[in-house]
């Protein structure tokens, strides 16, 4: 791609240096040591959307509310803050990170096992193992143990459930998703062979679906899942799996390529992107669902645009 691309210019122009930064490396393909890059990413941690989310920090690195609080606690502001780029070195993602780890219920979650199948919420710690690898702390020895545990979890099909239904015998896709990011996170630090066996199996589930249809026919399983979001937190729709596929290392297969060709068809005459929904709203953080960042109403939506531009890109839909 180029400068003169619209898309691209768009977000070339953007106030958000992450987004700036992104474009310039994923898209343009720039090289990190080129001056404009650099000075970019020296921009990223006063850019106006990661420092909202890491406003309010109280001393023992936590924010004020529970750490799971839709969508003002720790585990959502960071998993935003590391798809901005945050680095790895940032004090305040790194004391927010360790507030997290020392909170979640690793050691304690003891997930229900009927019918031969674990049934767990395995996204409340897959979220968190993304965000953990992505800010330098998989060798941490409770982040190995998350890992460990998800993979020990893992349902035949290759996903994971919460649905304590003896009857339920297919894995779901909103527990499914993060869970396969944050293994795929854990499997890019570490090159840990078991995890690498549990990422296949993971991605095999999205792939066998082609990441929308019912595995029995040609249904579309959640009309929901082919409207594109940001952020997604727990829900799933194309563009967010194509991006988890693609940190998989699975955007080559040929079975994504419907869902991709489905994301281009949904660009606009302008070269953008628009949100199709959204799952937060601003207000007080004392109500659920509330956000501290605005990430766009009406319109053209940075976020979207780009991860739509990146895996288009990547999967050589678009030049």
């Amino acid at each position: 791609m180029d400068r003169d691309e619209p898309g691209v210019r768009w977000l070339l122009n953007s106030k958000d240096p992450s987004v700036r930064y992104f474009a310039l490396t994923e898209l343009l393909g720039l090289s990190t040591r080129v001056t404009e890059v650099l000075e970019t990413k020296r921009q990223i941690p006063g850019g106006t959307r990661l420092r909202s989310l890491l406003s309010g920090q109280r001393a023992d690195g936590g924010f004020g509310v529970h750490w799971y609080k839709k969508w003002a606690g720790p585990q959502w502001r960071l998993v935003s803050a590391v798809e901005l780029g945050v680095p790895s070195g940032n004090r305040a993602a790194r004391e927010a990170a360790k507030y997290l780890l020392s909170r979640l219920p690793y050691g304690k979650v003891r997930p229900l096992n009927i019918a031969g199948k674990w049934r767990l919420h395995a996204s409340v710690l897959g979220n968190p193992l993304g965000v953990f690898c992505r800010l330098g702390m998989a060798h941490d020895p409770r982040v190995i143990r998350i890992a460990s545990s998800l993979v020990q979890w893992q349902w035949p099909d290759g996903g994971w459930n919460c649905d304590s239904s003896k009857e339920a015998s297919h894995s779901s896709f909103y527990e499914s998703l993060a869970t396969l990011w944050g293994l795929s996170e854990y499997l890019r630090a570490t090159d840990d062979r078991m995890a690498r066996d549990a990422v296949n199996r993971a991605a095999e589930f999205f792939l066998r679906h082609r990441l929308f249809r019912s595995c029995h026919g040609e249904a579309v399983v959640n009309p929901r899942w082919v409207k594109l979001h940001y952020p997604l937190y727990w829900h799933y729709d194309i563009l967010q799996a194509l991006r988890v596929l693609d940190r998989a290392g699975k955007l080559g297969d040929p079975r994504t390529r419907e869902a991709l060709d489905l994301v281009a068809s949904k660009r606009a005459n302008d070269g953008t992107w628009r949100s199709e929904g959204r799952y937060w709203h601003r207000g007080r953080h004392s109500a659920a669902n509330t956000e501290v960042v605005d990430w766009g109403h009406d319109g053209p939506n940075e976020m979207i645009t780009l991860n739509a531009l990146r895996v288009l890109v990547k999967s050589r839909r678009i030049s």
